[in-house]
């Protein structure tokens, strides 16, 4: 990722965590590579990826506000290492016997190995000094997945388009939510050497669905009911996220009214039903005439009192 993480996600470098990752959700809902072709969208996922992974960490941020790290988080070196380098951190510098502790340490976490620890001076394995391979684990890749409401909360499988090319096959847990995170361990960047491959993070939104909607693990639905199943109750099919099942409505029942369906929600969640009295599509003279005269003979005022 080059340039700076917070003009990658559009933020301020005094954005809260929560503006930042809201930010990025930004960037991934619209310029995903499954989301568009426009190599341009592509360009600033892949940046906004980067600085998210670099700023949604509370140490890493510091670390990289304060200059000990860059924008790739990696080690920045020393104002220290110049003055002993001449100012070439590979120059002909003043030689230091056993090695700077310090610098061992950062060689020690960009590569896998403390410094001297394979002979040949004071830098031993590292690169030219000694002749050695440093070994690095692989960066961690992050992207954004959409899936269908169903499948979120009954599972499935889906495949997603690596930026990098190709495609991978991915498990989508049973009950998943919007947001939540997915991590397949080796499937980031290869590794450097003998380093591991990083992993890859999935965070997954949930597309709204027609008639559910979801609340923690319960699901709650608004059913339409017509004028005499409300006034003379019936037995309805309601429609659940598992199919659909016979709902009593009492006689009488009227709009806003809730019922609940223990167990037809998500993970033992219930399901709240809201009934919704539905006129019918014409208001023939029958109907009118009827209601003509129930109204002459029952009239009343639900808004008395108000």
């Amino acid at each position: 990722m080059a340039g700076d993480p917070y003009e990658a996600l559009g933020v301020s470098r005094t954005a809260s965590a929560s503006d930042i990752k809201k930010a990025y959700r930004r960037i991934v809902k619209t310029d995903h590579p499954d989301l568009t072709d426009d190599p341009a969208a592509s360009a600033r996922f892949k940046a906004a990826s980067a600085a998210y992974d670099l700023l949604k960490d509370a140490d890493q941020r510091r670390r990289f506000d304060a200059g000990e790290i860059d924008a790739q988080g990696q080690e920045r070196m020393s104002r220290r290492w110049h003055q002993h380098a001449g100012g070439n951190p590979f120059g002909d510098g003043p030689s230091h016997g056993g090695g700077d502790p310090d610098l061992s340490d950062v060689f020690a976490d960009l590569f896998g190995h403390r410094a001297g620890a394979r002979g040949g001076g004071p830098f031993g394995g590292f690169g030219g000094f000694g002749g050695g391979r440093g070994d690095m684990r692989g960066q961690d890749l992050r992207f954004a997945l959409t899936v269908d409401f169903m499948t979120a909360v009954q599972g499935g499988r889906t495949r997603i388009t690596l930026p990098q090319g190709g495609t991978l096959e991915v498990a989508i847990p049973k009950g998943t939510h919007d947001g939540q995170v997915i991590r397949l361990r080796g499937k980031g960047e290869p590794g450097i050497g003998r380093g591991e491959a990083g992993d890859a993070y999935l965070t997954v939104g949930v597309a709204e669905h027609p008639h559910f909607r979801r609340d923690g693990d319960d699901i709650h639905l608004v059913l339409p009911i017509t004028l005499d199943e409300a006034v003379l109750g019936a037995k309805v099919a309601a429609p659940t996220i598992d199919g659909k099942v016979n709902l009593t409505i009492p006689k009488g029942a009227t709009s806003g009214q809730r019922l609940r369906l223990r167990g037809r929600g998500v993970n033992g969640g219930d399901q709240h039903v809201e009934l919704r009295i539905a006129m019918p599509p014409k208001v023939d003279a029958a109907l009118t005439e009827f209601f003509e005269t129930w109204r002459r003979d029952h009239s009343y005022d639900p808004r008395q009192g108000m």
